[in-house]
């Protein structure tokens, strides 16, 4: 169970740190080139070119787990720590707010499913 958490921890920060390279991307404190790396790992991330084709079993999402990370930990390094520090706080707040928004959501589809059933069953006649 905990390897499964790890992951899904993992999966959380990757969101979070892409959040992180759109904001530093517009941040004028960030050199040049930190924003160059960060924008070709995104690019690289979501392209369906890949330096090794994804369908080559086992080693067709190698490249994505070795570069795609690497890049990122690469960009991560560039970017001034006091910047990339205030951008990982308000990803981290916006994190918040959009589970906020996603259970409200939930809450509403939930109440209207349950509205329609009772519209419904009434006006549903089995044979019999």
């Amino acid at each position: 169970m905990g390897k499964i958490r790890h992951w899904f921890r993992r999966a959380r920060d990757l969101k979070s740190d892409i959040y992180v390279f759109l904001l530093a991307y517009r941040d004028s404190r960030v050199p040049w080139q930190a924003k160059l790396l960060a924008a070709m790992v995104v690019v690289y991330a979501f392209s369906p070119l890949d330096i090794v084709s994804d369908f080559i079993p086992l080693f067709g999402y190698l490249d994505d787990l070795l570069l795609i990370p690497l890049g990122m930990r690469q960009a991560m390094r560039m970017i001034p720590p006091p910047v990339l520090e205030e951008y990982r706080l308000k990803a981290q707040l916006r994190g918040r707010k959009n589970r906020a928004i996603g259970v409200a959501t939930g809450l509403i589809i939930l109440f209207l499913i349950m509205l329609i059933i009772m519209v419904i069953n009434p006006l549903v006649r089995l044979p019999g």
